[in-house]
């Protein structure tokens, strides 16, 4: 193993097939030079309005980071990054002797204010809106590639 261990905090389950098999084949391949750990908090009662389901998915994401986690939150008004960015990204927080990076990736309504507040740094993978299971897949894609990158492995066209 390589870089320092990453997180992958996430609200809800991967209930889809096709989503958890994609994101199992991601997190196997990243596993190859780093240690990933994939942690799921409970998404909200579908019966409440969307503001209180996030604000409960909210609290739930912030009682599971760790003392040592530095969140970076996903967020359609976070920076967009290209593949190589995030490469570099990674490549820095693992020289800086700080803590776990920890990629958070809301539920179907978005996050709490309270996590984006919380959050080191907002990160957007598109500026199209994707499901939050799309999401969790595409960013575990991206780590792949990144990794790829950082490594000089002919994944990266």
């Amino acid at each position: 193993m390589i870089g320092k261990p990453l997180r992958l905090l996430s609200v809800g389950r991967l209930k889809t097939v096709f989503w958890k098999d994609a994101a199992a084949h991601y997190a196997t391949r990243i596993a190859r030079w780093r240690r990933l750990e994939c942690a799921e908090v409970r998404d909200g009662d579908a019966a409440l309005t969307p503001e209180r389901r996030t604000a409960l998915e909210g609290r739930r994401i912030l009682e599971a980071l760790a003392p040592q986690d530095l969140p970076l939150a996903l967020d359609e008004r976070g920076e967009k990054l290209t593949s190589p960015q995030l490469a570099a990204l990674l490549r820095q927080m693992d020289q800086e002797a700080r803590g776990r990076v920890c990629f958070i990736v809301g539920g179907a309504y978005g996050l709490d204010e309270e996590v984006r507040a919380r959050a080191c740094r907002l990160l957007s993978l598109s500026a199209m809106t994707l499901p939050h299971e799309l999401a969790r897949v595409v960013l575990l894609e991206q780590l792949y590639r990144a990794e790829c990158i950082l490594r000089k492995v002919p994944y990266h066209h």
